[in-house]
């Protein structure tokens, strides 16, 4: 199968960082195929940035439905423009935040989750709502991590996250984490090991979702809210 993986902002770098976190799950007759907007904003950090990147995002959408895809995920923790892609186009449309926590709730009985910055918690905080989530997330943690340091070399973005994660296990009663952000997918194995939890990466989630999906021959419904739109 083809599986094109948006990267909703225009950061080419942690378009690559995506490609490379899905390759590496994937299985051996699975393509990926990442890909990033030209135009937008270079970081999704609250909802100003989640509107902004909508155009090029729903641009990328629709040009893949020209293309022989068999499933398509939305890179952004915030599962940005998820609803409004899943009306545009026949194919599985997957975010990154609902996989995370569907992978976390068949493993755990209760997660938390560590994002970036604290303005992407509301959001988050919502689709877990609309989910059906509520129950078994516990906390929505921000590392306050800005998305591009997690691009630039020598960051000690990794050893805050670390931190953080270590409080979430410490105060909230969790048995699992769901990595906040796309541009964590390379940390998750790290983390998992040095605090003995799962720690989930939503782009592995993703990836494998979308396999599940396409062997048991199942798309979008076009019955009701993701009827496609015009």
């Amino acid at each position: 199968m083809r599986i094109l993986v948006i990267n909703p902002n225009t950061t080419a770098s942690m378009t690559e960082k995506i490609g490379k976190a899905a390759r590496e799950v994937a299985g051996g007759g699975t393509e990926i195929v990442a890909r990033n907007p030209s135009s937008g904003p270079a970081s999704i950090q609250g909802p100003e940035d989640g509107e902004a990147a909508l155009p090029g995002l729903f641009a990328e959408i629709e040009r893949a439905n020209d293309e022989d895809f068999d499933a398509i995920i939305i890179a952004c923790f915030d599962d940005t423009g998820l609803y409004q892609a899943r009306r545009r186009t026949s194919r599985p449309v997957i975010g990154i935040g609902e996989a995370g926590y569907h992978a976390a709730t068949l493993i755990a009985g209760r997660f938390s989750v560590v994002t970036t910055l604290s303005v992407s918690i509301p959001v988050i905080e919502d689709n877990i709502v609309t989910y059906g989530f509520k129950s078994r997330c516990v906390r929505v943690r921000a590392s306050e991590v800005p998305v591009l340091e997690l691009e630039r070399a020598g960051s000690d973005a990794c050893r805050t996250i670390s931190l953080e994660i270590a409080s979430a296990l410490a105060n909230d009663g969790s048995d699992a984490i769901v990595l906040g952000c796309a541009g964590m997918a390379d940390l998750a194995n790290e983390l998992s090991l040095e605090h003995g939890v799962p720690v989930i990466d939503g782009v592995a989630a993703a990836v494998k979702l979308a396999e599940m999906l396409y062997a048991l021959g199942l798309k979008t419904s076009q019955a009701g809210e993701f009827r496609k739109v015009a």
